[in-house]
């Protein structure tokens, strides 16, 4: 176990220090992030002009504010460069290492989230500043929730998507597949519109699909909209589990594929 932890430490230091030298292309990875801000006055000025959504202008402000917040630490793009690895011939150097691959990626996301806090709090202060009437004060049980929410959604993101990845093995484009993918993320998690405004017959199919469980779960939790966290927890740790296994079973697959020059 200790060499494990040394291993790890080593890792995420030298990220680290890497992801510090472009901590500019980090800004505008963040800046990147801000659609869900960009919807909010969407919203905002759909519910003032009488459109009844189940939330206020208010509501709407914080929940985007919080969806801002859940995306900033729950990007994740590993398919990309597992996919370079595959097809570049690069993952034949990692498999001559001691550990997994998967924690030389699992380092470099942690790593990348490390430099966007000060980014973050940037944000934060200019965006109260613009809507000082949505500013709160959440609950600690509601901050302490919200980030074990966040957790749990990078850690199931981060499996689907590295699960994708392992297609890499059979083609080229397995990156195709998140992109197809990120269009039901996109409708479905509540990154474009809060749940509330769905048909309830929508909304009741889609909780126990994993996509409001990435956005909208961590997000209502923050700011006090009502959610079931027993079923959103079971469900989260239901899904992850399938694309754990299903993902190490593709490994395994695709290692008898891989020719150390492309699969």
């Amino acid at each position: 176990m200790k060499w494990f932890y040394r291993a790890m430490t080593t890792l995420l230091t030298t990220y680290y220090a890497h992801m510090i030298e472009y901590r500019a292309e980090i800004f505008l990875w963040a800046l990147a992030g801000s659609l869900p801000l960009i919807l909010m006055g969407v919203w905002i000025q759909a519910s003032q002009n009488g459109g009844n959504f189940g939330l206020d202008a208010t509501q709407f402000a914080r929940y985007f504010f919080a969806v801002f917040l859940v995306r900033q630490f729950t990007t994740i793009w590993v398919i990309w460069e597992f996919e370079r690895e595959i097809v570049e011939g690069k993952l034949s150097f990692r498999l001559l290492q001691p550990i997994d691959p998967v924690w030389h990626h699992i380092a470099r996301h942690l790593s990348e989230k490390m430099t966007r806090f000060v980014l973050v709090g940037v944000f934060i202060v200019l965006f109260f500043a613009l809507y000082p009437q949505a500013f709160w004060i959440p609950k600690l049980e509601s901050v302490i929730l919200f980030l074990l929410a966040i957790v749990m959604a990078f850690v199931v993101r981060f499996l689907i998507q590295y699960t994708f990845s392992m297609l890499s093995f059979w083609t080229e484009r397995a990156s195709a597949i998140e992109q197809f993918w990120f269009l039901f993320y996109l409708f479905l998690s509540g990154m474009i519109a809060p749940l509330e405004v769905y048909p309830p017959q929508v909304r009741d199919f889609i909780q126990w699909t994993p996509f409001p469980y990435l956005i909208h779960f961590p997000a209502a939790i923050l700011i006090g909209l009502p959610v079931d966290l027993v079923r959103g927890s079971l469900v989260m740790l239901g899904w992850g589990t399938i694309f754990f296994f299903l993902y190490r079973w593709l490994w395994r697959m695709g290692l008898k594929r891989y020719s150390g020059m492309g699969a």
